[in-house]
This record gives C-alpha cells, sequence and structure tokens, in this order.
C-alpha cells in the first residue's frame, strides 16, 4: 500500500478504456483508440488532474504483423514483460466467471508530467495468477482476441473487476470515466453496490440507485455506425456471470434481445459525448432520445511533435508542450526556418523507409501519408479508383506511404492490403508506393511528421473523428481528407488543407460516394495540391503556418481535457 498511498489524498476520476496507447514497448492498444486513452492520461498528468486509469494487461499485444511481398498478413503474438517497467501490486479482488472464482491482480505504471512530476497511475488488471485455472489465466492475454465468450469475460474483468480492485487499493472514485462500451459492466457494479433491493419490483426504491449511478458516470462513445457497438447474447451472459445481476432488469437497462454495452453505458451515465460535433450528431440519430454532446478529441502535443519541430517550437515559444495555445505565435517563425524543420523530418522518414523496405524514396518528391486501421470503410484503396489518371498525375512526381493492421477476422481490410501491394507494383516504374509492416506508435511519429500530406478517405458519416490527421498538423503537415469527423471543424479549403468530396449534408446519415471523392481527389491532386507544393512553395508554407496555428492549437488533449473537467467531471 505504501506504493499507491500517494494517490489517495483526494477523490479521483477513473478513467477506464479496454486499451492504452502511451508506449511502443508497452503494446496494450491496437489503434486510435488506445493512443487516445494514453494521450487523454498524459495530459492527465500535465494538469495535475486527479485522474487514475484502469485497463487489461494484454500480456500478448493485439499482434504483431508480417506481411510477405503480395501483401498477406499473418499475425504473431507481440509478447512483452510487464515486470520490466510496471510494480505487481499484493492486493487481488475476485469475480465469479462460468461458476469459477477467478483472481484478478493488477500491475502499475505512473505515467508523470516532466515538468512538475505530476503522477497519474495506470491500473493494469491481470488474470494469469497461478491459483487461476489456465483458461482463466488466458482472459487478458489477447487484445480483442478470442470470440464473443473470450471477449465478455475480458470485459467482465475490466468493468466488474475494476471497480473492486480501485476499492480494495483504497480509492475515493467521484466519477468513472467509460472511454467506448467495453468497459460498462462497471456500472451493474455500481448498481449492485448502491441498491437497496435490486431483486425487487422495478419500483421508485431501484429508480434512486440508478439516479446514484447515473451521476457517478460519464460515457464516451466512439462508434458511428450500428453494427460496431460490442451486443452480447443473454444466454452467454448468464453463462458467465451466472446470478450476478438480474436478467430481467438487465434487459430493461442494455436492450431486450442482446446486451448492448453501449446501451447500458448510455442508459446509466448522466452525461454521454460523441468525439467531434459531426459524430455527436450521428450518435444521437443512431440512439435517438439520448442526450448526446460532443467533446472532439485531440492529441498530446508534446507526445506528436518530432524532434526537429520541437526544437523549433522551444526556440520561439517556450513552454508550448503544456501550453499548445502558444501555437497561434506560430507566425514569428521564419519560412526558412519552418520549411529546414518539415525537410529534417522527411529525411529520417525516407531514410527509415529505404532501410527497411530498400524502397529508393527521394527526398524532394510530393510524399503522400496514409496510416490507418485497415478496414473497408477507410477505403485506403480510394487513391487508385483510375490508376490510368493517378499515373498521369504523379509520374514521377509523387509517392505513397501505407501503413497499418487489418483484425485477423477482417478479411475485407486483409484484402485492401493486398491490393495496395497489387496497384503499388502496377505503377513501380511510374510512382513509388510503399506499405510499411507492423504499424506503431514509433512508426507513426516519423509518418505523421514527415510526410507533405496527409490523406484521409472514410467512407462518410463512419469517421467518429480520426486523431492522426491532427497528430501530422503539429508538425506542420497537411490534411488531404473526407470531410468528416474532426476535418468538418478543422478544415478551411485551401489553407488549412483541402477537402475530398462534397461538403456533409444536412442528413447526419449521408453516404459517400467512391465516384465523387475519387473524381474530387484527382482535380485536386493535380491542379491545387501538386502545383502549390513545386511552384508555389511560399503558399505552402504559410498553409503549414495555418495547419499549426489553426489546427495544433485547438485539436490537443490539453483542450479536449480542460472540458471534460468542466462539462462531464464537476458539472
Amino acid at each position: 500500500m505504501e506504493y499507491i498511498q500517494e494517490f489517495l489524498s483526494e477523490p479521483k476520476i477513473a478513467y477506464f478504456s479496454m486499451e492504452v496507447g502511451f508506449r511502443n514497448d508497452i503494446p496494450t492498444y491496437s489503434g486510435g483508440l488506445g493512443v487516445l486513452a494514453g494521450d487523454t492520461i498524459k495530459s492527465a498528468a500535465d494538469l495535475h488532474l486527479p485522474v487514475v486509469a484502469v485497463t487489461l494487461i494484454h500480456r500478448k499485444g493485439f499482434f504483431r504483423q508480417k506481411l510477405d511481398e503480395k501483401g498477406t498478413q499473418t499475425e504473431f503474438p507481440e509478447e512483452w514483460n510487464p515486470a520490466e517497467n510496471m510494480d505487481l501490486l499484493p492486493q487481488k479482488i475476485h469475480l465469479n466467471i462460468e461458476g469459477r472464482e477467478v483472481a484478478v491482480q493488477a500491475w502499475v505504471y505512473k505515467v508523470t508530467c516532466m515538468a512538475t512530476r505530476w503522477n497519474v497511475p495506470i491500473f493494469f488488471l491481470d488474470t494469469d495468477v497461478p491459483d487461476n485455472t489456465p483458461e482463466d489465466r488466458r482472459i487478458t492475454d489477447c487484445l480483442y482476441g478470442g470470440d464473443d465468450r473470450y471477449r465478455f469475460k475480458q470485459e467482465a474483468v475490466l468493468g466488474i473487476g475494476g471497480v473492486r480492485m480501485l476499492r480494495a487499493l483504497g480509492f475515493r472514485i467521484k466519477k468513472y470515466h467509460m472511454n467506448e462500451g467495453h468497459a460498462s459492466l462497471l456500472t451493474l457494479e455500481l448498481l449492485s453496490r448502491h441498491r437497496r433491493d435490486i431483486e425487487a419490483v422495478w419500483d421508485e426504491r431501484a429508480t434512486w440507485d440508478v439516479e446514484k449511478v447515473k451521476d457517478l458516470c460519464v460515457f464516451t462513445t466512439h462508434t458511428p455506425v450500428e453494427a460496431g457497438h460490442d451486443k452480447f447474447a443473454y444466454e452467454l451472459v448468464r453463462e458467465v456471470l451466472g446470478d450476478y445481476f438480474p436478467v430481467e432488469v438487465l434487459k430493461d437497462l442494455a436492450g431486450r434481445d442482446k446486451l448492448n454495452m453501449t446501451l447500458l453505458a448510455m442508459n446509466l451515465s448522466q452525461y454521454i459525448n460523441g468525439v467531434a460535433k459531426k459524430h455527436g450528431e450521428v450518435s444521437k440519430a443512431l440512439f435517438p432520445g439520448y442526450e448526446i454532446q460532443a467533446i472532439t478529441n485531440g492529441v498530446h502535443t508534446f507526445t506528436w511533435t518530432c524532434e526537429s519541430f520541437a526544437r523549433l517550437y522551444d526556440k520561439y515559444f517556450p513552454g508550448w508542450a503544456n501550453e499548445p495555445e502558444l501555437f497561434v505565435r506560430i507566425g514569428k517563425i521564419p519560412d526558412a526556418e519552418l520549411w529546414d524543420a518539415h525537410m529534417e523530418a522527411k529525411k529520417k522518414l525516407m531514410d527509415y523507409v529505404n532501410g527497411v523496405t530498400g524502397a529508393g524514396m527521394k527526398h524532394d518528391i510530393l510524399t503522400l501519408g496514409f496510416a490507418r486501421r485497415a478496414t473497408a470503410y477507410k477505403r485506403a484503396n480510394l487513391l487508385f479508383w483510375d490508376t490510368d489518371r493517378l499515373r498521369r498525375i504523379g509520374k514521377g512526381r509523387l509517392q505513397v506511404i501505407y501503413a497499418g493492421k487489418a483484425h485477423p477476422r477482417d478479411s475485407d481490410g486483409k484484402r485492401n492490403i493486398e491490393e495496395i501491394f497489387r496497384r503499388a507494383a502496377e505503377l513501380k516504374a511510374d510512382i513509388n508506393i510503399v506499405y510499411l509492416e507492423n504499424y506503431n506508435m514509433d512508426t507513426a511519429l516519423k509518418l505523421v511528421s514527415g510526410v507533405d500530406v496527409w490523406l484521409n478517405t472514410p467512407m462518410r458519416p463512419r469517421e467518429a473523428s480520426g486523431t492522426s490527421g491532427m497528430k501530422a498538423a503539429h508538425n506542420g503537415v497537411l490534411n488531404f481528407s473526407v470531410l468528416d469527423g474532426w476535418w468538418i471543424e478543422g478544415h478551411i479549403e485551401g489553407y488549412t488543407g483541402w477537402s475530398i468530396g462534397p461538403a456533409p449534408t444536412e442528413s447526419t446519415l449521408a453516404r459517400t460516394s467512391d465516384e465523387t471523392d475519387a473524381e474530387d481527389l484527382y482535380q485536386k491532386l493535380e491542379h491545387q495540391v501538386m502545383p502549390k507544393y513545386y511552384e508555389g512553395r511560399h503558399i505552402w508554407i504559410r498553409m503549414m503556418q495555418n495547419a499549426i496555428g489553426k489546427n495544433a492549437y485547438y485539436f490537443n488533449s490539453h483542450r479536449m481535457m480542460r472540458r471534460y473537467v468542466t462539462e462531464a467531471y464537476i458539472r
């Protein structure tokens, strides 16, 4: 308990997330959701917020990606040893899973603000305990691995086990913030604790209990499509949780047909938000009748600024890392120094890419970057809608760098990667295209700072937010994106970057046309993006300044966390 004592002085905000990405060598994340959680925790430390975080240990990570010469993806466990970076706590809690008592222990890692040494602890729940059966010891092994049963067990450990662990450690929690629906079983643990007679008829006494729990809970949804929300059959719920919670009551809270984790969280949270203004509107359409706010995501400024730009910012506005608002002073930086910082980052990227792939990419050619989770709606292949036209536009003057993992069960996403490999082979003589395997946080920083243009082509309205473009803006890289997610708010055509396709219509669920978007992409690439890069360097640099001074200054996790504090945590 001595190790935890420093954190027990005041009530805390408990931040629950299935994945957290904050260090490249601790692979407890799969992509944007986890890295956002890591950025959230880092900003909480920088801003001295009373936050503790809870997640799972994921001893085998998400997976390590291997791509063969045709782009076929093979997955391998990304095993790591938590003892190298974390401390194992002596406390253990138990929960009943499939009729067995499952022991859960916790590892702790302190995220520290370098300037003030303020700490935010992350507790990594772990079922690899000698007392458990071999099956139960594996529950916390794989991020998003296994079938529905495995996933539901994990979500039980995260939600129910997480609340019990914080209680065992002695924390007083004033708000529980659920980052996506994976953690929403925590509401049942709270409801059980605050109930008077939950088995009684669903009457005024039980309603009072619900209001008590709602007052404790904040829920952030990240999924803009109905199919993306976790749902579990009630038969499976009974088999895993037994008589832990009355199923008939649960059906009133989480849906009659299946346990919908998002509905459970929404029905037991006082504050609900989407992660961009547009996403808030889309969420209201998906879940009519709920009051859903919007707090647009941000990224951790210090983490996602490359070395050459950090030196530049240190020189012209000290304190930028903890006060990103200073980016509005970007005009103080001479054009030549801004460009030199970009070219230094670009050279590092090209040297890295050429070193690992032998692609022979050049430092003086316009470079597009596209690094996203490989799944169909991201449309990584939109650039190849008309390869003859792309060849004519980009011959000898364009190169493209791709990266991203497909979920092991996402066959469409895997085919997307293979298609990019085929297109790269077709265009090899005219346009250099490379796909980097095993995308991670280190590779991401090289990419978002070293390319010239950040490309993003999701099917509208499926992009909840999209934070990679915010990271690019912190390094003066221009966005070229479909108007969805955060880019609707950050986009000023021809000033901070370019749009792809028509502006969103009044209908929040208006679908994207591939042909229309591809046509606009080619038109702007040929007549606006490339001419400005090669013939209008002074305009390009001015746009880089705008990306930093108008986008990076606002789309950062410090601003995001201040809004969570004032709108969700203390209101």
